[in-house]
């Protein structure tokens, strides 16, 4: 089942157009991959999905639902999560004070200086902790922890508000090649068990060839190819796009 449909989206910095014209969809239990060498339009397109920018034309649905015009929290709150290149928690707090924060957030509830909100669905928080293996760091300040630990705490606060679409932007920059697999597999793992959708930016092919399902590629702001890692894989543009030199990916296995 179709959960985002991406239809003639475009959106220019001046007399430069960076998305131009591109069409895909993310099904129900799918991680599909958008890449593309630098200056593709892979960032332009993910923050006009996720509503940072607005798309000069074009229409994005989710569950057939316009989501251009609506603010971030506006289209997290329809059932987007998101995370970024760089893992943003609160380090002063621990792990599962971070997590409680991101379900605060979600039931829009207010807490004052009188009023403790260290109890607040705190078993919710342990149930999401356990999701992504931090459960038994639940009490350890997200300063000392490790930064693939700290990649595992923003999945959980991403999937705090239950989304049915995930935004995952370079999910595995700045981690070891073990790091990266672990993470990319839980995410596999989680896309099967709760249905999500994943549309995920990446620059590690590795990654990318080992866990993505289906694969969508851009150069100079259009879509040039999208298929299987296999068919990708052997696509000529692509090779041509990467390499100009009639190179190929190596196979990557997770």
């Amino acid at each position: 089942m179709t959960l985002l449909q991406v239809s003639n989206l475009g959106k220019s910095f001046g007399g430069n157009r960076a998305v131009d014209g591109i069409n895909f969809k993310v099904a129900q239990g799918e991680l599909l991959a958008l890449i593309g060498p630098n200056g593709a339009g892979k960032s332009t397109t993910f923050n006009m999905v996720n509503g940072q920018l607005k798309a000069d034309s074009g229409s994005i649905r989710l569950d057939g639902q316009e989501l251009i015009g609506l603010k971030p929290r506006e289209i997290w709150k329809q059932g987007v999560g998101r995370t970024f290149q760089i893992a943003e928690t609160f380090a002063s707090l621990t792990v599962i004070e971070n997590v409680q924060m991101a379900l605060i957030s979600a039931d829009d509830r207010l807490f004052s200086m009188w009023q403790r909100a260290a109890a607040y669905r705190r078993g919710d928080a342990m149930a999401l902790l356990r999701q992504v293996g931090m459960a038994e760091q639940a009490e350890r300040p997200c300063s000392v922890l490790a930064y693939g630990d700290v990649k595992r705490v923003e999945l959980a606060i991403a999937l705090a508000n239950s989304p049915r679409l995930l935004l995952m932007d370079e999910p595995t920059a700045g981690m070891a090649p073990q790091e990266r697999n672990e993470l990319m597999a839980l995410t596999k793992r989680l896309v099967v068990e709760r249905g999500l959708g994943v549309l995920f930016t990446e620059h590690s092919m590795d990654v990318v060839f080992a866990y993505a399902d289906r694969l969508i590629v851009l150069a100079r702001g259009r879509l040039i190819a999208s298929g299987s890692p296999a068919e990708i894989r052997d696509h000529p543009q692509v090779q041509a796009v990467y390499f100009g030199s009639g190179k190929t990916f190596e196979k990557a296995k997770p």
